[in-house]
């Protein structure tokens, strides 16, 4: 089939793409190499396309199509698509990505392709816009040839070239072609995983999507507008976690082929009610464990248990003690990383603990117990470094509902009091400057001991100031405040030389008063607090970077989605698949790479040891540890984008 062909059936709907397929991922040296192999007449691979009803499918995009039978393209998508954009000069209708294939240059003199480059091609003659030569011929460029002294004399040699180029639409293209009545979506997904085996394959949660798509085309955009909702308020998941507290809350089960025989109804019914349920657990534990955001959240999936826990329950718990029992089992999820590996196996063995309402929290705990041994917090879970730890989020639950007070205003710095949009700071009671100087190692220094919060004016008013000379100066000013933050109040324990007898001090009591909270939590004692608006009304106020390092990472992947690329995961957790033993967490991480299947893992780490970065290298992840070196990767080996001077 021409290529022109296969483009002109695009637009009248008589191709299109199945909505299972994932989005436009090439980057723009791809798009090069396929030009540069169709413009030597080299082959380029054929297309694998599923002919079958219209009417039993759905496919990507508004496009209408075709009546009776559709040709879905099941491999071919990414040549497709370039090609579609070099000679259409746009996007086609069933586009979703990012555009590499925008100004395509051909060079007559040297026959290279590339990409527009201002200050090299406006000084060197020959260069001709692939899109203009493929929309209005070779006419206009002939002239251009002739008006030129130093193109004119080789103009037969450079018409000939230009022609090689247009000529690429008429190139046929060998399709194969998967017909026959019988064929499902399950066998076509399967058929398209073979034949893909060098590129993406479909996870399981793509298939069980594009199940529900195929009678609900709008199901994705509906999800997507729940995690837009979430994450417009500091909170980001992914669409496959979204799907999994469906699933979950519709079937009971963990594994998405329960989704099968769920229709469309009980579908739209799950996404309603998850939708509350997810809204209430954020609130919850927004207001009762002051874990307000994304980045102190944890254990994103013991939502798909809690969400069935609260379906069981028609959205309701029975008091405050189921309430907070609830919340300590959460916890102790977060802390003991309950769902780091295997979480389809771990979810359904906790999923069947709760089918029997009656003592099914119980039984959650007790499972976390034979597990662990104990639910005890020991001095030495708080020897951990960076705000990757585990156990970062526990040092900030406590600040924020334990009654710990700003030194500075000598307010308590609990969300209801200091108000729902305000956020707090990561402070280094021992500065990092300070320390560096008298020769500790980077792990002492950014250990998780040497971390409080405070108020982001108090942070600097502290600054980098020696604890020697500015604790005494805040007990006095506002007595109890800096014992608030389980500080030892020994004198000499605030001096530099003595700073790892401070940090086993602090730790033996940051883990009392962590027994000592979670303790009460179980037993649902802890006092209630005053009302406060939903954590989801703060559209505009999501609480800002805790650190500097924290600032970067957020950066980054800001950067990383307005390429058009997918958004990391903060706080990824390396895992023994055997053992289910924690290894290491990377800070912002890309496990399928930033080209999903087409790319190596990819991490950004900041101010971390060797030992992650070993980690990181065992597992085939390609790190950095800045953020400019990542842009450079992403520009020069993902993008292949080249500076407009």
């Amino acid at each position: 089939m021409k290529i022109s062909t296969i483009l002109d059936q695009i637009d009248n709907g008589a191709i299109a793409l199945p909505a299972f397929q994932r989005g436009y991922v090439w980057n723009r040296e791809q798009v090069r190499g396929l030009m540069d192999s169709l413009y030597q007449r080299h082959p380029v691979g054929s297309l694998l396309i599923w002919v079958t009803r219209t009417e039993n499918v759905t496919a990507r995009g508004d496009g209408p199509l075709q009546p009776g039978y559709v040709s879905l393209l099941l491999d071919g998508q990414q040549r497709i698509t370039a090609l579609y954009g070099i000679i259409r000069g746009n996007q086609p209708p069933f586009f979703q990505g990012n555009d590499t294939f925008t100004g395509l240059y051909f060079n007559m003199n040297s026959e290279a392709f590339q990409f527009y480059q201002s200050t090299r091609m406006s000084q060197e003659p020959g260069w001709v816009s692939v899109t203009e030569l493929m929309k209005e011929g070779i006419g206009k460029f002939v002239d251009q040839i002739q008006g030129n002294p130093s193109l004119a004399p080789d103009i037969a040699k450079y018409i000939d070239r230009l022609n090689r180029v247009a000529t690429i639409k008429d190139i046929e293209l060998l399709a194969d072609n998967v017909t026959g009545e019988g064929k499902t979506v399950d066998m076509v997904v399967d058929i398209f995983n073979r034949v893909n085996s060098g590129g993406t394959k479909l996870s399981k949660g793509d298939l069980a999507l594009a199940k529900i798509c195929a009678e609900w085309p709008e199901a994705r955009t509906e999800m997507r507008a729940r995690l837009g909702r979430w994450g417009s308020a500091g909170f980001d998941f992914k669409l496959e976690w979204l799907l999994r507290c469906i699933n979950s809350l519709v079937t009971g089960e963990a594994l998405f082929s329960a989704l099968a025989d769920v229709s469309t109804t009980n579908f739209r019914n799950g996404l309603t009610k998850s939708e509350k349920h997810v809204d209430y657990l954020l609130n919850l534990i927004s207001s009762r464990l002051g874990l307000d955001h994304d980045r102190v959240l944890g254990s994103r999936y013991s939502f798909p248990l809690m969400v069935r826990y609260l379906e069981k329950r028609n959205g309701t718990l029975a008091d405050r003690k189921e309430r907070d029992g609830l919340l300590y089992w959460y916890v102790h999820t977060i802390l003991w990383g309950h769902y780091s590996a295997n979480n389809e196996t771990t979810l359904n063995r906790d999923l069947e603990a709760i089918e029997q309402t009656h003592g099914s929290l119980d039984r959650l705990i007790d499972e976390l117990r034979r597990i662990r041994g104990d639910l005890k917090v020991n001095a030495s879970d708080f020897s951990g470094w960076s705000v990757a730890t585990r156990f970062y989020p526990l040092l900030y639950m406590l600040t924020r509902i334990n009654h710990s007070r700003d030194w500075c205003l000598d307010l308590e710095l609990s969300s209801n009091l200091l108000g729902a949009s305000s956020s707090l700071q990561l402070h280094h009671i021992f500065p990092k400057s300070r320390l560096y100087e008298a020769g500790y190692e980077r792990n002492e220094v950014n250990a998780l001991a040497n971390f409080t919060f405070l108020t982001q004016a108090c942070n600097l008013e502290v600054s980098n100031r020696d604890p020697a000379e500015y604790i005494p100066y805040y007990v006095e000013k506002s007595p109890g405040s800096i014992e608030s933050h389980w500080i030892p109040m020994d004198p000499n324990l605030w001096k530099i030389e003595n700073y790892r007898d401070f940090l086993a001090a602090r730790r033996e009591l940051l883990a009392q008063a962590a027994n000592d909270f979670l303790d009460s939590l179980r037993e649902g004692s802890v006092p209630e607090i005053e009302p406060v608006s939903s954590v989801l009304d703060r559209t505009e106020h999501a609480p800002r970077p805790l650190t500097t390092e924290e600032e970067i990472l957020q950066d980054a992947n800001r950067w990383i989605i307005e390429q058009g690329l997918p958004a990391g995961e903060f706080g990824y957790e390396i895992v023994n698949a055997t053992t289910e033993q924690w290894l290491a967490t990377l800070d912002l991480a890309w496990p399928d790479g930033l080209q999903e299947g087409l790319s190596q893992p990819v991490a950004l780490l900041i101010d971390e040891d060797a030992e992650t970065e070993k980690r990181a290298r065992e597992v085939g992840f390609r790190f950095y540890t800045d953020i400019d070196s990542l842009k450079n990767y992403v520009e020069e080996q993902i993008l292949a984008t080249f500076a407009v001077v």
